[in-house]
């Protein structure tokens, strides 16, 4: 957790670097700061496989570097971004380097764990953290928190549920806290039955009523995983037992989440569904600045509904808390067989309900011991990956038997 001791002035402008630049948060982020261009100074960009949309941003950003991380891309970057002097990498190292330069503030938006090791890069600087990427805390929670107190780095979240618990925690006084509800949308297939949703198709599965968000965010909001690795995220986050953490379906995503103390008040954070505003709060922090999400007008809101959430028909829920509860590095395992499995869904290998039958059994075969150092993680995580598919394999035979 922040304490007001971590609290320090942004400089201006900010040098900041976007990781994931070409993805949905990374591209929000920009175009936040592209309406303030004397506010800020971008000392790196990094994209997977989108090179025209990170060449695009680079010629109107003007960073000092960029990184491609899948090497096929690179002599195009390069080319295209040639006598501009900005500097060009590709691959894996390259990514991390972006994360290493002077960048007082970083956006870490890459999706899954491969988002880890540039952001521990970033953390090891004692940079402030824009934490858009939730499996760095879900593989690494203990080893990167140590990292971030060590290194007097700070973690501002970016999910709009932990951003608004950041917002609502009254600082230095967290004895007081008794919980904090993390609200969940439901998603697409909130009224669907086990039967109905192993019908789904990748493009149902995707078309999230409320937000808009990448593929596999999507369908981790459509099996509730999303909900369940937030839980983790949370513990670590906010140094709380899962026992002190609640989960609250509320379709109309209009009340972010909640804490409540011990006296019984409820503080909540309400906001349109848009994910410039917690982008807008962490990249400002700890000042607030100005965002150009939808204002939320309460004379249209007709009402505010919540439901608990099915752990039947949406069995990830109870798969994390689990995971979480074992500790050690069932939480990198349970992160790595989900990412294959919905990999293998939106391909149309699987079906929508093998994704969390899959996390779940690779979760079953894989110890728990306890894990103190990254090379352990990533060790675990590949044998993780590995099981995940021959899981994919064996499931994809069955169906077409």
């Amino acid at each position: 957790m922040v304490t007001r001791e971590a609290l320090r002035p942004a400089p201006s402008p900010r040098r900041v670097a976007i990781l994931g630049s070409t993805g949905s948060v990374g591209r929000n982020t920009i175009d936040i700061i592209s309406r303030d261009p004397a506010a800020y100074v971008v000392e790196a960009l990094t994209a997977q496989d989108n090179a025209v949309l990170l060449i695009e941003q680079a010629k109107a950003l003007r960073p000092r570097f960029v990184a491609i991380g899948n090497q096929a891309h690179y002599a195009a970057v390069k080319d295209a971004l040639a006598g501009t002097g900005i500097e060009v990498g590709s691959g894996r190292a390259a990514v991390i380097e972006a994360a290493a330069r002077p960048a007082e503030w970083v956006m870490s938006a890459i999706v899954g764990a491969a988002g880890l090791e540039p952001t521990l890069a970033a953390v090891k600087r004692g940079a402030v953290i824009g934490l858009a990427n939730k499996e760095t805390l879900v593989c690494a929670g203990s080893v990167v928190m140590r990292e971030v107190a060590r290194c007097n780095a700070v973690m501002v979240p970016v999910d709009s549920e932990h951003s608004a618990i950041f917002q609502c925690l009254e600082q230095n006084n967290a004895e007081a806290v008794e919980k904090i509800i993390l609200t969940a949308s439901g998603g697409p297939f909130r009224q669907k039955t086990l039967a109905e949703m192993a019908e789904m198709t990748p493009e149902q599965a995707v078309a999230h009523p409320n937000w808009s968000m990448g593929a596999k965010i999507s369908v981790d909001s459509a099996t509730m995983m999303n909900k369940g690795l937030e839980l983790i995220e949370a513990h670590h986050l906010f140094g709380l037992p899962d026992t002190q953490i609640d989960i609250l379906v509320h379709p109309q995503s209009v009340i972010h989440s909640m804490v409540a103390y011990r006296d019984g008040s409820v503080l909540a954070q309400l906001g349109s569904p848009d994910m410039r505003t917690p982008i807008a709060y962490a990249l400002g922090w700890p000042k607030r600045i100005a965002a150009p999400a939808d204002r939320l007008d309460f004379s249209k809101v007709k009402q505010l509904t919540f439901e608990a959430p099915d752990e039947v028909r949406f069995p990830a829920l109870r798969i994390a808390r689990q995971a979480l509860r074992a500790g050690g590095g069932a939480s990198s395992v349970l992160n790595a067989a989900n990412e294959i499995a919905v990999a293998a869904f939106l391909a149309r290998k699987i079906r929508f309900t093998d994704i969390a039958a899959i996390a779940e059994q690779v979760l079953g075969e894989l110890p728990d011991g306890q894990i103190e150092r990254l090379d352990q993680i990533l060790a675990l995580d590949a044998e993780a990956r590995r099981r995940a598919t021959d899981a994919v394999l064996a499931r994809r035979r069955n169906t077409t038997d």
